[in-house]
């Protein structure tokens, strides 16, 4: 899918829908970023695409899950390619992954 763009904007179903894109090497200067949520997930993670013109970083890890990662926090989009795509397009709020300190 490299290269594959979505530019969408306006409303959602649950929140506002922004234009992202399925590129790889969006992320490829984000080593320590992708290393340091594979840790906490404890799996290795890679560099999937951006949203939002770069305000946000897409990743896939070895199961094929997907996460957005942006200044806020981490964001799960869904436990594949097809549902992360889906999610963003349709708009459908993250869920955000969270740490022990946070549940405890």
């Amino acid at each position: 899918f490299g290269g594959l763009a979505f530019d969408l904007v306006g409303p959602g179903r649950q929140l506002a829908r922004t234009p992202f894109l399925v590129d790889p090497l969006c992320g490829l200067h984000q080593p320590r970023t992708l290393a340091d949520l594979g840790r906490a997930l404890d799996t290795r993670v890679a560099p999937l695409g951006e949203e939002a013109y770069g305000q946000a970083l897409l990743a896939i890890d070895e199961e094929g899950r997907v996460f957005s990662l942006d200044h806020t926090g981490e964001w799960y989009l869904g436990e594949s390619v097809d549902r992360a795509i889906s999610a963003l397009v349709l708009g459908t709020a993250p869920e955000r992954l969270r740490t022990a300190e946070d549940a405890g």
